[in-house]
């Protein structure tokens, strides 16, 4: 029995997990991008918080893990089943983490059509591939840097669309593809082009744990844990299930919170005043706030959670050349946010008010 490292039992690296936890409450966002030297519980964090999760409730025999309840966004073959029998068996399991190898081909990545049988018997025939076994997971890329841009580009298109589409020889198949998308890599061994980086929706760098007593602290629970594995995951199952509660409870809430129009304005007067390209990073920046909002448990987007946002968001749509450090002037957000606060913004004419929790 392989056993996963709990979740909970991770030490330090609390940017990274935050960004996984609100990509997990909202898919949308568009995954993350892991930046770190080797030996930084990226692997271990990826996996631990996919065993955190409630499971899935999928139908029963679907190579697509289709949600029974979720009749719109069904695979063509259980939208025929549902038709013909007006029910769909299911069953439940765990989220799954897919991982994508460094060499994996198109084929191996979109899944192939068996042209020969489509034409023979009239029935379509299609091999599933990575993007079909990730739908309603998490789909790993581990070095992602190291991937061709083509299967990058292929990737990031079905995770923006959520389906993804195969045409040979005038023959063409879709499915659904949703998934959380988390890509780690050392800049070390080679960078992204920043067209492919702009699509990820978050961006964390991490590094070793500095801190004494937390590397003590790193050594002691991983001997813990390689000692006594299950004593180890029950000892931190409570914290595990709390999380796991309180990502059901945000998910819960995302569509119910409320954004200010003003907190869009400031959203997109960081974008202005930080010369970041396009309108990605404002889109980027409103869910993640968002989400932050509904996993913090509030009703209204406020300014910490912009704040919050724009640590996850901006850092890697500022890179403007090679080698360049992931670095966000942080001081020039807070005079984005001031800007509009006291009003000096385009036509408008009175102080704006906001609401703004005590720290």
């Amino acid at each position: 029995m392989k056993y996963i490292y709990p979740f909970s039992a991770i030490v330090g690296q609390d940017l990274m997990k935050k960004a996984l936890i609100l990509n997990i409450i909202d898919p949308t966002i568009g995954g993350v991008l892991i930046r770190g030297e080797k030996g930084t519980a990226k692997s271990t964090a990826v996996r631990a918080i996919a065993n955190a999760l409630p499971q899935l409730k999928v139908v029963k025999g679907c190579k697509f893990h289709c949600n029974p309840d979720d009749e719109i966004n069904l695979c063509e073959f259980c939208k025929e089943k549902l038709s013909k029998n007006g029910f769909l068996d299911f069953e439940y399991r765990k989220m799954k983490v897919v991982n994508l190898p460094v060499g994996a081909t198109e084929d191996r990545v979109v899944g192939t059509i068996d042209i020969e049988k489509v034409l023979k018997d009239g029935i379509k025939s299609f091999e599933a591939g990575i993007l079909a076994e990730a739908n309603r997971g998490i789909l790993y890329i581990d070095e992602v840097n190291l991937l061709s841009d083509h299967i990058v580009d292929i990737i990031l298109d079905s995770a923006a669309m959520g389906e993804n589409y195969i045409e040979r020889e005038g023959i063409s198949f879709s499915h659904p593809s949703r998934f959380v998308l988390i890509g780690t890599m050392n800049p070390e061994e080679g960078e992204l082009r920043p067209q492919l980086l702009d699509r990820f929706g978050l961006c964390v760098e991490i590094k070793g744990i500095k801190s004494l007593d937390d590397r003590v602290e790193v050594v002691r629970r991983r001997k813990e844990f390689e000692k006594n594995p299950e004593q180890f995951i029950a000892e931190w199952q409570k914290q595990d299930e709390l999380l796991k509660e309180k990502i059901i409870k945000a998910q819960q809430l995302l569509n119910s919170i409320k954004v200010d129009e003003n907190i869009l304005k400031i959203i997109a007067q960081i974008s202005i005043d930080l010369n970041v390209d396009g309108h990605r990073a404002d889109i980027i920046m409103e869910k993640t706030s968002i989400a932050l909002a509904a996993f913090y448990g509030a009703s209204n987007v406020e300014l910490q959670h912009v704040r919050e946002a724009s640590k996850l968001v901006l850092p890697h749509r500022m890179r403007k050349n090679p080698f360049e450090e992931l670095n966000v002037e942080y001081d020039l957000v807070e005079q984005s946010i001031q800007k509009i606060k006291s009003a000096e913004y385009g036509n408008i004419s009175k102080k704006l008010e906001f609401s703004e929790k005590k720290k």
